[in-house]
């Protein structure tokens, strides 16, 4: 039950706290502005929007839906305890959202589409929060298995239903060709190239601000969205077929991860961390919510619910597991319904950062 990358995080944290790293380095801000555009299209290359909605045909919407409780709960957790909170949180909640929606890629995304230092406090604690409801909310999707009956009663489901998902999502195995230097040339010049690209585009692009202070659309914001279209983009050609473009972008968001660790400072922690601990607790609250009443009106078992919502709040790490301890034979439709919250992660993140700020005040 406890994240990898929990470890990744808090080990380099250690051994810049006693002197072993370095807490500031020229190559730290190279990871942030360069390799974060580079693994973010690597992840997008495999989103198979439409074999997932063949496969899982409601079960996508039920997934949407969870991601609206995340965008919606942001606002609504804030404003029950942002009064508590620094007025800069609402970036942290931005990341989380990120987070949750997507996956760490879109967490670091978010945060710098908001312009949130990895090192920030409000950015530690959306670390510590996003691992504090991940290792509760875990075991809550994988027992929910032990309550299949009931869901089925309470949904409405099929059995035919059940059956006929579990079929489509036998059909997407498919075994893939072994990785070859070339493969991974091609995966490097696609990343560079595509986040290259973004990043000569975004300034070009008009900024888009709420009063004199509250920027809505900025380059960095720009280059986020561009990297976004340009992965969802190659992931309809060719390229989504090379081997090895999960494996690398997730090779790149550990060594990401770790930077983000040994940059961290968490010096100011105090007592505000309970509340926006309360606040993640009461927004999962939300998303939870969400999903049942889209599991009840679109007539879904608990796997395809479990898997929803396992896409959005651990991402490929854990959909996977959860879909394995459920029904085996969905564990590629997880895999595929985690892809799509990377697609969607930045943008919806993003608003749910702003939908925070504007309930903060």
């Amino acid at each position: 039950f406890f994240p990898p990358l929990l470890f990744i995080y808090i080990i380099p944290v250690f051994l810049s706290f006693g002197g072993l790293i370095p807490n500031r380095a020229p190559v730290y801000g190279y990871l942030r502005t360069d390799i974060l555009p580079v693994f973010l299209i690597l992840m997008l290359l495999r989103v198979d929007l439409l074999a997932t909605v063949r496969a899982m045909g409601r079960g996508v919407l039920v997934m949407l839906a969870g991601t609206v409780g995340v965008v919606v709960g942001a606002p609504l957790a804030y404003l029950i305890v942002g009064g508590h909170l620094a007025p800069e949180m609402w970036k942290g909640f931005g990341a989380l959202a990120g987070s949750w929606i997507g996956g760490t890629g879109n967490m670091t995304a978010v945060a710098h589409m908001v312009d949130l230092p990895d090192q920030s406090l409000a950015f530690g604690y959306a670390i510590v929060a996003d691992n504090a409801v991940y290792l509760v909310w875990l075991p809550i999707m994988l027992g929910s298995r032990n309550v299949a009956g009931w869901f089925s009663r309470f949904s409405g489901v099929s059995a035919a239903y059940t059956e006929r998902v579990a079929a489509a999502a036998e059909q997407l195995l498919s075994a893939r060709e072994a990785p070859a230097m070339r493969h991974l040339l091609y995966l490097v010049f696609l990343g560079f190239g595509g986040a290259t690209l973004a990043r000569w585009l975004a300034p070009m692009l008009p900024e888009l601000t709420l009063g004199a202070d509250q920027a809505i659309l900025t380059a960095n914001v720009y280059q986020i969205l561009l990297v976004t279209v340009i992965g969802i983009g190659l992931s309809f050609t060719p390229a989504s077929r090379i081997p090895a473009s999960h494996e690398v972008a997730m090779a790149l968001v550990y060594l990401y991860v770790a930077r983000m660790g040994a940059t961290a400072d968490l010096s100011g922690l105090d007592s505000s961390i309970l509340w926006f601990l309360a606040g993640a607790y009461i927004w999962i609250f939300i998303h939870g919510a969400l999903l049942l009443l889209a599991a009840r009106l679109l007539r879904v078992d608990v796997h395809t619910a479990a898997i929803a919502s396992a896409a959005n709040i651990g991402g490929a790490a854990s959909a996977p597991i959860v879909a394995a301890y459920h029904n085996p034979a969905l564990v590629p439709v997880a895999i595929l319904m985690a892809m799509i919250g990377y697609a969607v992660g930045n943008p919806a993140g993003y608003a749910a950062a702003l939908l925070a700020r504007l309930a903060g005040g």
